[in-house]
């Protein structure tokens, strides 16, 4: 069968347009592939965000989604930094992966221009994105 890896961030409760842009095809899709939902926390933490609410959003998220209809019966629901392979398979990637390439990256560029000083994870983020794909083919 084949596999669907998807995630989510942990912005707070879903709302319309997790619904409208991730949600609903999820809910579809699990009835004929092997899916695995994540709620990426540590994609959350790699822009500015409440230290303190982390924990109860990424809650929050996961009751959403089952309520939502993402059936555990039938998916595979998870919080990204339970598995600790996500950021043992970035720092691998980081090491092989040229600088320049992640700062031409047009996200880093955009969001790099928004902020005083530039945290790494912003710069990382699609070497996370490419870890939580790789580990699930």
């Amino acid at each position: 069968m084949p596999r669907i890896f998807s995630g989510i961030q942990p912005s707070g409760e879903l709302h319309i347009g997790n619904w409208l842009g991730a949600v609903q095809n999820w809910v579809t899709l699990q009835q004929q592939y092997d899916c695995l939902f994540c709620i990426v926390d540590l994609h959350a933490i790699t822009g500015s965000y409440d230290h303190a609410s982390l924990a109860q959003r990424t809650r929050d998220m996961a009751i959403g989604l089952l309520a939502a209809g993402v059936n555990p019966g039938r998916s595979v629901l998870f919080v990204q930094s339970h598995v600790p392979e996500h950021s043992e398979l970035q720092w691998l990637l980081t090491t092989i992966t040229p600088l320049g390439e992640l700062e031409r990256m047009t996200q880093f560029k955009d969001k790099s221009q928004c902020v005083e000083s530039i945290p790494a994870g912003l710069l990382n983020y699609p070497v996370l994105m490419a870890a939580d794909i790789l580990l699930y083919r």
